[in-house]
């Protein structure tokens, strides 16, 4: 369940549940990848192309069909510029 999106620098961003694959559901997100203490959210890891540091974001657990590319290259900003 990767997804690419790509921000204003032109950076492509891959965005893949963490642990994907420990579970048989190829749709679900893994159980590992839950936020502890949260009740529908998970983490993301999200790649760059280039040079820039990987990112693990938090996002909910439909994220794959309720967030937008700019939903989630905010998100991966927000966290790069937080670190």
């Amino acid at each position: 369940m990767a997804r690419d999106v790509t921000d204003a620098d032109g950076t492509v961003w891959s965005c893949v549940p963490p642990y994907q694959g420990l579970e048989s559901d190829g749709e679900a997100m893994p159980e590992a990848a839950r936020v502890d203490g949260a009740a529908d959210r998970y983490y993301l890891v999200c790649t760059p192309s280039g040079g820039a540091q990987s990112v693990r974001i938090t996002v909910p657990g439909d994220w794959a069909t309720s967030m937008t590319d700019e939903q989630l290259v905010a998100h991966i900003r927000a966290e790069r510029d937080a670190g």
